[in-house]
Formats: structure tokens, C-alpha cells, sequence
């Protein structure tokens, strides 16, 4: 906890004395809480985590997480707990941690304008400065034991991803899918998706963002399947494409074309590489064929305590990739009408390139209707 506090206060671009990151009520909660307090469990809706440039944190924690928050500061001891019951009381111990006229650094991006005015009420004279730019640089090299739960995230859907075609049965619709592969997710581990699972058959793989419905699985139907587990608070999101039934030739050859294009992409990632330049990799393969214009998102985005963590790769992007990024990549062809497909893996930037966290086959995959 004390070096990712630590990590965050040498990208401040304004120097400060204290850092604030402030919960609010579900779903608007801080991701950045829980990666500078490296908590397992619990919500903490309402909590604050006071941070300082030598890495000690204090933790503000709701009476309802209490024995979570800890248990967790017993792996620190930078970590000081406290436990107000009312926002009085918290607002007396910000001013007895945090000096009047102090210069605080906030989330900006995460933080509501309900609980900045509670701030500006308990801290009347303190002057504010944006740190979310630096907690996103922080956040996205991560440390070997980020990598480790990414990867463990990976292993559960990955395993997922392989048992898809035994699933496939006629008459069964998205939502069945959906709920067979969270399902198993959760008894391999995961302790939730890391995002609303997509399962959409059809003419309805044209669509990424798609959300499952009560649509039938008839023979003859492509199916595109977008998910990721969650683990120890860090996500996964891979996505496999199928088909059920006989073949079609074009989205056969769509398919490979998906393949390639990845390979492009991956064949060029390494530190120091544009994200852009990555993107563009798997452009071009895709705009050389039938289907050009046909790829119409970007490339890719980081991962981590967040499905989309701060970062996107497509052909306006000029950030470089770093040692230790965690990242996406999900090319896709879509046909209005007919279906798509996606083939998407999770990776890490590693010194000489890349390493897969996803490990399914991506191959072309006809199930027997």
C-alpha cells in the first residue's frame, strides 16, 4: 500500500501535502480507494482514504467494513484505521489529519460534486489540485501482484471460454448463455463478471456493445461471446466468436481475417510502441480485405481494478506503451445484418513485448447444431 501511495505522489504535476479519495454511494465508488488500501471485501460507501507523500495512509472506514478494513491494515503498518459514525465526526478527524490551510490533491474524475462540497465544508481554507491524471499514470503500470490477480482473472474466463461450445444447444436463448457463463466463472473462482456479459447470436454480433436477450440459438447462428471474471477486485475481458451449425463461408473468412489482424497487432506491441501504431497494425490487415471500414473501434484498452482502466488504444492515441501495462486486444469485423466477429485477449507489456494472460483458442470454431 505504502508504494502505490508513494507511486501516485511522484506523477503529481502540482505538488501537494495530502491526498483525499472519497466513496460515495454504489455505483459511484473510487477504484483508487481500494488500489491505494489494498482491501479485499466490503464497499465502503462513504469512506476516505488520507494519504501522505511518504506512503503512510489512514482510512476513514464505514462501521460496516470495519473488521475488513482491519484485517487489511494489519498487512501495513503505514495504515491507521478510524471509524467515524457520523459526517461531524469525520469532519473533526480530517481537520485533526489534514492541516487548515493545506494544499489537497483529489480524484477529480471519480469524485461526485456532492461529496467535494462536504470537503469544501470541513475544509474551508485547504486549496484543491486535480491528482486523477497521476493516479491513472500509477494505476496503469502495474506491480507483480496486480499481474498475478489479472492473470488469475484471465485463467477463470479463459477456462470459461473453452467449455462455450459445449454449452450451445438449440433453443437456448442469450440470457441462458449469459448466465451458464457467469455461473461457471463464480464455481471457478471469480467472485463476480467484471462487466455485463454480451452473448448475442446472430445478426446481433454486428452490434459490440449488444446486451443479451431473449433471442433463440437456431442452427445456422454465429455467436459472439464478450466477458471477464473478477478476482480479488481485478477484472478480465476476453471475447470468442462461433458458430453454430453449418459453416458460412464470408464469416469464416471473416474470422481468419479477425485473427490476423490481431496477430498484426500483437507482432508490433512492445515498451516505447504509440498505442496508436498498434491499432493501426490491425487496421490495416482488416481495410486490405473485403471487409475495410468494417472495424470500428479502437484496438484495445488497459485493464485492471476497472474492465476499461483509463486507457484506450486507437488511431488518435499517441501514449506509449509501458513495461507492466496491462491491456486488450479485441479487433472485430462487423456486418450489419449478418454478425461479426471478435477475437479478444488480455495482455501485459513485458521488456522484450507482450504476455498472454487469456489462454483459449482463437482459432475458428463450428460447433454441430
Amino acid at each position: 500500500m505504502k508504494a502505490r501511495v508513494q507511486k501516485i505522489f511522484e506523477h503529481l504535476r502540482s505538488p501537494a501535502d495530502v491526498m483525499l479519495l472519497v466513496n460515495s454511494t454504489e455505483p459511484h465508488l473510487d477504484q483508487s480507494f481500494v488500489y491505494v488500501f489494498d482491501v479485499p471485501s466490503g464497499m465502503f460507501e462513504g469512506s476516505c482514504a488520507v494519504a501522505f507523500p511518504d506512503g503512510r495512509l489512514t482510512i476513514l472506514s464505514s462501521l460496516l467494513e470495519e473488521e475488513s478494513a482491519r484485517q487489511a491494515a494489519k498487512r501495513d503498518p503505514t495504515v491507521t484505521i478510524e471509524v467515524p459514525t457520523t459526517r461531524p465526526e469525520r469532519d473533526q478527524i480530517l481537520s485533526r489529519l489534514i492541516r487548515s490551510d493545506a494544499t489537497v490533491a483529489l480524484n477529480y474524475r471519480e469524485l461526485t460534486h456532492d461529496s467535494f462540497l462536504s470537503l469544501e465544508k470541513a475544509l474551508p481554507k485547504a486549496r484543491w489540485v486535480d491528482a486523477s491524471d497521476s493516479i491513472r499514470s500509477a494505476r496503469m503500470i502495474k506491480d507483480a501482484e496486480e499481474i498475478a490477480r489479472l492473470r488469475r482473472a484471465a485463467e477463470i474466463a479463459s477456462a470459461v471460454a473453452v467449455e462455450i461450445p459445449s454449452l450451445l444447444k438449440a433453443g437456448m436463448t442469450e440470457l441462458d448463455l449469459a448466465a451458464e457463463m457467469e455461473y461457471r466463472m463464480v464455481r471457478g473462482g471469480a467472485s463476480g463478471r467484471s462487466f455485463s456479459t454480451i452473448t448475442a447470436f446472430g445478426a446481433m454480433g454486428a452490434e459490440p456493445h449488444y446486451a443479451p436477450q431473449n433471442r433463440r440459438l437456431t442452427p445456422g447462428t454465429s455467436i459472439v461471446c464478450d466477458f471477464g471474471a473478477l478476482y480479488q477486485r481485478y477484472a478480465s475481458d476476453i471475447t470468442r466468436s462461433f458458430r453454430f451449425g453449418p459453416a458460412d463461408a464470408e464469416l469464416k473468412g471473416v474470422h481468419e481475417k479477425v485473427l490476423e489482424a490481431q496477430e498484426a497487432a500483437l507482432s508490433v506491441i512492445r515498451p516505447g510502441l504509440l498505442a496508436k501504431d498498434a491499432h493501426l497494425a490491425a487496421q490495416r490487415v482488416i481495410d486490405a480485405s473485403p471487409w475495410k471500414g468494417r472495424f470500428i473501434h479502437g484496438l484495445g484498452h488497459s485493464i485492471g481494478l476497472a474492465v476499461h482502466d483509463g486507457f484506450g488504444m486507437n488511431q488518435l492515441v499517441d501514449e506509449p506503451l509501458e513495461e507492466g501495462m496491462a491491456i486488450t486486444v479485441e479487433p472485430g469485423i462487423y456486418l450489419p445484418g449478418k454478425g461479426g466477429v471478435r477475437i479478444e485477449d488480455d495482455i501485459v507489456v513485458t521488456r522484450g513485448g507482450y504476455e498472454f494472460l487469456t489462454t483459449a483458442p482463437r482459432g475458428y470454431i463450428e460447433v454441430p447444431a
